[in-house]
């Protein structure tokens, strides 16, 4: 993953609804949710809804797909594990990290 794309992700992130939407998407998998379950299930209203998904869906944490009459979101987990795969590439030099720092990095 390039440093431009980690920052854009990033930064897509870096917004409290565009965080909850994007949690929303990874627990309900592959089988995403419409626009109308997301703004029922994180109570925010459809047109601020929209620009957040447009948000996500540029930094390409997201995807959409058309079925039917409806838009239906689904987070893109090989850009989020690539995401994750570079925030964490060089974690405590190639050793196991612990939680408490047992491996010696200091993590």
């Amino acid at each position: 993953m390039e440093e431009n794309d980690v920052v854009r992700s990033l930064a897509a992130l870096a917004q409290p609804i565009r965080l909850r939407v994007f949690r929303a998407l990874v627990v309900a998998g592959p089988e995403g949710l419409t626009p109308g379950a997301l703004t029922e299930a994180l109570d925010v209203p459809a047109t601020g809804l929209s620009f957040h998904l447009k948000e996500l869906t540029n930094s390409g944490l997201i995807s959409q797909e058309r079925q039917g009459r409806n838009l239906v979101y689904r987070a893109a987990f090989e850009r989020m594990n690539a995401l994750l795969g570079y925030l964490t590439e060089n974690c405590c030099q190639g050793e196991p990290c612990l939680a408490d720092g047992a491996a010696g990095c200091g993590c």
